[in-house]
């Protein structure tokens, strides 16, 4: 475990916290908790229900105290509505007032960095100092619907990821060396209005490169538990501080079920399973029901599948939940987590991230932040 240190740099330009030191790691009360959502499409409901949700839970989540609200880009899956990050991200930020609002991420390669830095530069003059531009490398979606989203089967590879990234922000810097083929161009909006730019990832890939750029970073433990320490390890060693960030700042992605009781979480929970089961399958659908759930006949393969699946999700009642969560941040050592919580039912979802923020005592600190 390590030692209480200063918190200096924190994204967002938050200030320090008045004792000028961060918590003791093994501590959750006080740490920054965060909201991930991928607006769910549950059976027998719509693409609109599922975005009227999202923006009843960011604007609970700002009551609670979350510290950020990111959305994902994901492609081709009828379960997730959030295909397009900047127009939820604009309608999200619109409807709530203090609480920031982000990508987790714009999946870069699908798209051309002008058009994100316009689009962001635009969120930002919209809503100064509320917006986050999380980036990841991946399609987020099957290589066919990549190939669709680019209009090319050129620059499909990753490799090209670094080009894209320095591109990205040279249009928000308006930096691009004299001889660059860019320099005549000038992103309208997005010089000038730079939102906080963070890199985001599951392997040591991005890891190392937002610890080169000095940039703060992502990692979604919810899906790649086993590279979660390496990665920060790797994050942390590379640092080099830059412009936007004095020291390393990290954040994971966890996924949190917390219920009345350990049985209630775990009943929950089974969609979530079940929908990732499919999706791995290649038969992506909409979200499931807990009765659908219960009712799948797993064979012994999938079974052994989900079970390794839920092993890294933090599922149960309050004192199961915090335990969970006090472990992986004594484990990680992290500066933030951000919660996703996949489940059937909106009203159980917002309980859940209601319970979370009573463990983590949000209120009674959104409360001294704004006496």
């Amino acid at each position: 475990m390590r030692a209480a240190e200063d918190h200096v740099g924190a994204p967002g330009g938050k200030n320090p916290p008045a004792s000028g030191v961060r918590p003791v790691v093994s501590e959750l009360r006080g740490l920054p908790l965060s909201v991930l959502d991928l607006a769910p499409v549950t059976s027998g409901s719509s693409h609109g229900v599922a975005l009227s949700h999202s923006l009843e839970l960011v604007r609970r989540a700002e009551q609670l105290g979350y510290e950020r609200y990111w959305v994902a880009e994901h492609h081709n899956m009828p379960g997730i509505a959030s295909s397009a990050p900047a127009v939820l991200i604009a309608h999200l930020a619109a409807g709530t007032e203090r609480i920031r609002v982000g990508s987790g991420g714009v999946m870069l390669p699908n798209h051309p960095p002008l058009v994100v830095a316009e689009q962001f530069g635009m969120l930002e003059a919209l809503h100064p100092g509320r917006i986050d531009l999380g980036i990841g490398r991946a399609p987020g979606t099957d290589p066919v619907t990549a190939s669709a989203l680019r209009r090319s089967v050129d620059a499909l590879s990753a490799e090209d990821f670094p080009q894209q990234l320095m591109d990205l922000m040279h249009f928000f810097g308006g930096d691009f060396p004299d001889d660059h083929p860019y320099r005549a161009i000038t992103a309208t909006p997005g010089l000038g209005d730079t939102p906080s730019i963070w890199l985001l990832g599951s392997s040591d890939y991005s890891a190392q490169v937002a610890g080169i750029l000095g940039l703060p970073f992502a990692f979604a433990h919810h899906f790649s538990a086993v590279n979660t320490v390496p990665a920060l390890r790797l994050y942390r060693r590379c640092f080099r501080p830059s412009a936007a960030l004095e020291r390393p700042y990290t954040l994971i992605g966890v996924a949190v079920i917390c219920a009345d009781s350990d049985e209630r979480a775990t009943w929950l929970a089974g969609p979530g399973a079940l929908s990732f089961l499919r999706l791995r399958s290649g038969r992506p659908g909409t979200f499931p029901t807990p009765e659908q759930a219960a009712a799948y006949p797993y064979t012994d393969a999938e079974r052994h599948f989900v079970a390794s699946r839920l092993s890294n999700q933090v599922i149960g009642g309050p004192e199961t939940v915090r335990r969970g969560l006090e472990e992986l941040l004594e484990r990680t050592e992290v500066d933030e987590m951000m919660l996703t919580t996949m489940v059937h039912d909106p009203e159980d979802r917002l309980r859940s991230y209601e319970a979370v923020a009573e463990l983590a005592g949000l209120a009674e600190r959104t409360d001294a932040t704004r006496a």
